[in-house]
């Protein structure tokens, strides 16, 4: 039988890629994420390609929502808790305290929603794996990132917090905590529109990740031996030692 994977923030960047990525594995994935022409256009690419693939239009803070669309799974032995994202750069004094809601409510409420109403599931078939995709803002904090650091913090003492409960059970907890990636939309969204904020965010760093060097990463964890669980894996750019420390090339 053809194993399923649930895919959250699948519509574009690290979650479309972890979905294709899953399917040429040959998982059976299923789309989730709010943005239907995105998700439906990605599964008839699939399809086209002789790949199991389906949409399904979710928003992950909606409990009720959720609730629903894990009952109308026969089956699912793969969650990959992508859909996430950051508001803003303020500073703790100056941040909205809206905006600092609404990461939490993604980036955290989101994964324990859909890791609570699929967990049964994943118990079930034996060898079920929930992979969280978290961020180094959730192991060092930095200025102007207090709100989305907390999310993603919270996002990190779930996984860990999950992996020591479910100890004995057949079901894995992953993490993978991507560094600097360069996406058509996450500084985009972050920066509330303002293209030119977002291009100056990878100015002069040489080849930054990419959502596919993310998704192969997250593949290469999914894939491993059951037996095998990759604990944290923080996967940077050689041009990123740390959140403080990115090298820059200056244009000549």
């Amino acid at each position: 039988m053809t194993a399923t994977a649930v895919v959250t923030g699948a519509s574009s960047g690290i979650g479309a890629a972890t979905a294709r990525g899953l399917a040429a594995r040959g998982y059976d994935v299923v789309l989730v994420a709010r943005r239907a022409d995105r998700i439906e256009a990605l599964a008839d690419e699939l399809a086209e390609e002789g790949h199991g693939a389906r949409a399904h239009v979710l928003d992950v803070t909606d409990r009720a929502a959720v609730d629903a669309f894990a009952d109308s799974l026969p089956a699912c032995d793969v969650l990959v808790n992508n859909a996430g994202g950051a508001i803003g750069t303020e500073t703790v004094a100056t941040g909205d305290p809206a905006d600092w809601r609404a990461m939490y409510e993604v980036n955290v409420i989101g994964v324990l929603n859909m890791t609570q109403a699929l967990l049964p599931r994943l118990t079930a078939g034996g060898d079920g794996t929930v992979l969280v995709v978290s961020s180094v803002a959730g192991h060092v904090v930095y200025e102007g990132g207090g709100g989305y650091v907390a999310a993603k913090h919270g996002a990190h003492t779930l996984a860990a917090t999950l992996r020591l409960e479910l100890c004995g059970e057949p079901v894995r907890v992953l993490e993978v905590a991507p560094g600097m990636v360069r996406t058509e939309e996450f500084s985009l969204n972050r920066l509330r529109g303002d293209a030119g904020a977002a291009e100056a965010v990878y100015a002069g760093v040489p080849d930054p990740l990419t959502a596919e060097d993310v998704a192969d990463t997250i593949v290469w964890a999914v894939t491993r031996p059951p037996h095998v669980n990759i604990d944290l894996l923080v996967v940077r750019p050689r041009a990123q030692a740390a959140q403080h420390k990115v090298h820059r090339v200056t244009p000549e």
